[in-house]
């Protein structure tokens, strides 16, 4: 196993969801976490939580729209000394909104999830990537969707999104096959975070039947999968991994009791 003690890990989106029980994971393991987000007011909470928990993990975080190429690039070249040698990133940052016809749904909907899902991991990666090869070592984890592998009704630009992360994250495995750097994809099946909500522009009602009639994967169930990827040995690459409840059996078979 690799030790992750002392780690700097950069965690994009980390204000919630799957991103938050990460950073509690990585601080967990005493790793240094580099944490971005739009909401600063749930960073600042994340990182006194993680202080009363692990007084010695140093946790740096700022305020991020991984849309934003310019201020992603700027970012990443200005951080301390102290914080820009990152030897793992996670590009959690993503969301999704509608779930409509492709010919009724909302064309500013497809720009938010199309300048996040996939311009987003695309700005992150290159500021960040180049220097993991200059340093030759580090480890790239996409969280991705079984919407990036099964398209399913009223999907489409979604799903779109993330097969365009699947994609990505093995060209990205290609494109650095000659250094030690390693390149995973975790792909949930149904989680329980903000995520329905959001799809739902805030209808909480709407958004809390998703979850109804069957146990849902938690955040911290990503989390545990995205330790268990980085921490083996540095031979050993994790490509991919399809997480499902016990009660999914795809992308729009569920065993709802």
């Amino acid at each position: 196993m690799q030790e992750l003690k002392n780690k700097l890990v950069f965690i994009t989106g980390a204000s919630s969801g799957i991103g938050r029980a990460s950073a509690i994971a990585f601080a967990n393991a005493g790793a240094r976490l580099l944490l971005c987000a739009r909401r600063v007011d749930r960073l600042e909470a994340l990182k006194a939580e993680i202080a009363a928990l692990h007084p010695d993990v140093k946790v740096y975080s700022f305020q991020l729209d991984v849309r934003d190429r310019e201020a992603v690039l700027a970012v990443i070249a200005g951080l301390p000394a102290e914080w820009s040698e990152i030897e793992i990133l996670l590009n959690n940052a993503g969301l999704s909104r509608g779930l409509d016809k492709l010919h009724e749904s909302n064309i500013n909907d497809w720009e938010e999830m199309l300048d996040t899902n996939v311009k987003g991991v695309l700005y992150v990666t290159r500021a960040v990537v180049p220097g993991m090869v200059n340093r030759n070592r580090g480890h790239v984890i996409n969280i991705g969707s079984i919407a990036g592998h099964e398209v399913y009704p009223k999907g489409n630009v979604y799903c779109a999104s993330k097969f365009a992360v699947d994609a990505i994250t093995k060209g990205l495995r290609l494109d650095v096959v000659d250094t030690p750097i390693r390149v995973t994809t975790i792909d949930p099946g149904l989680v329980e975070t903000e995520f329905s909500e959001v799809r739902f522009h805030g209808d909480k009602e709407r958004a809390e039947k998703v979850y109804q009639g069957f146990t849902p994967l938690s955040p911290a169930d990503i989390a545990d999968a995205i330790i268990w990827s980085v921490s083996r040995p540095a031979h050993v690459q994790i490509a991919e991994i399809i997480i499902f409840p016990t009660s999914q059996a795809s992308a729009t078979v569920v065993d709802r009791r």
